[in-house]
């Protein structure tokens, strides 16, 4: 039966950004586009959200000073967006900048939320796109506009990043379903690694034919779904610290994939949480399959145990690398000393950048 009752409430502000910070860098980034080299993702808007929300806004300048020379000009346009043309133009990069200016025109007109709700079902199919960066994007901005004021960059960033969603929109291929796994972190254990993994993700995941059975991606309820979602992002999240020498950079994603659909729930109504879960599992799993190294490593007894959560950030922000910062963000959300350990491991693997 569908559930009908309002959405969850949004949480108080946790570290508000009285400097302006966050729009500043925003305001900076938004005629940039969403890639570079042709594929390659900006990852500044999601960098800068999570230094802001941990409390390093007074880094974000001269991070994005760094960053700078990864930005690209926002491509031109192709041919517009409309609600009669939107189907044949979702998943056509040529049209990020048409897809940018349809959702920035749809922000204006009509509460976010209420355009959000309902392209959250048309593009959660494709949510391994662009490598899952546009769900991501989206989950940081999601985020924001939850939990502090909503300004007109704020806004904006969530129309970028539903544009790049919908441009980069990739469905992953009909899986065969293989034995069930019981737990989140069973079914990532027993996910078969692609058998060529000497391409780009796009070669690796084309060669994605199956995935366990986890029973939290079948969930049915709200509450239900949320608490698998939560499971999940911890399991991805701990599992790095052994297997991310792997991939250091794109595992990560196994992580902050879900966890951004995470972070969007409480924006969504609730009978379209459930539904979020297998997509979620998908992404992670689609990772993981992807970039898996064939066995772990083995690390130290008690790695990371005397550092506390403002510390590994503290890390990762002076480290600058922008996955690992957003890494280190996920990882703060599931907060027990695995995952801090797992994002200290990403410091590690990480080449740094500052």
């Amino acid at each position: 039966m569908t559930e009908t009752t309002p959405s969850t409430p949004p949480t108080a502000p946790t570290a508000p950004d009285a400097s302006g910070t966050l729009d500043e860098a925003l305001e900076r980034l938004h005629s940039s586009g969403p890639e570079r080299e042709g594929w390659l993702s900006n990852h500044a808007p999601m960098a800068v959200e999570a230094l802001v929300r941990n409390g390093r806004a007074d880094a974000v300048h001269r991070w994005l000073d760094h960053y700078r020379t990864k930005l690209e000009d926002m491509p031109d346009r192709f041919a517009e967006v409309t609600p009669a043309n939107w189907q044949e133009a979702l998943g056509d990069p040529r049209r990020i900048a048409d897809w940018a200016v349809y959702y920035e025109r749809e922000t204006a007109d009509r509460p976010w939320r209420e355009v959000l709700a309902e392209w959250w079902p048309r593009l959660l199919p494709g949510i391994a796109g662009g490598a899952t960066h546009p769900a991501i994007r989206l989950g940081h901005s999601v985020r924001t506009l939850l939990t502090t004021e909503e300004t007109g960059p704020r806004v904006r960033e969530l129309a970028h990043a539903l544009g790049y969603w919908a441009a980069r929109h990739q469905p992953l291929p009909s899986l065969t379903p293989l034995a069930p796994a019981r737990t989140a972190g069973d079914a990532l254990d027993a996910v078969p690694r692609v058998p060529d993994q000497s391409g780009g993700i796009r070669a690796r995941l084309a060669q994605v034919t199956a995935f366990p059975q986890w029973p939290g991606a079948a969930a049915t309820g709200a509450d239900e779904a949320r608490d698998r979602l939560e499971e999940l992002v911890a399991a991805a999240t701990h599992r790095y610290a052994e297997y991310g020498h792997g991939s250091p950079v794109m595992l990560v994603h196994a992580a902050t994939a879900p966890n951004a659909v995470l972070r969007t729930l409480p924006a969504l109504p609730r009978e379209l949480w459930a539904p979020s879960v297998g997509a979620a599992w998908a992404a992670s799993a689609a990772v993981t399959a992807a970039y898996s190294p064939a066995g772990p490593a083995v690390l130290p007894a008690g790695y990371g145990a005397s550092l506390t959560a403002d510390e590994v950030f503290a890390r990762a922000a002076a480290h600058g690398d922008d996955h690992t910062i957003k890494f280190t963000d996920t990882a703060l959300d599931v907060g027990d000393a695995p995952a801090l350990a797992a994002a200290l491991r990403s410091v590690e693997l990480n080449p740094p950048v500052l």
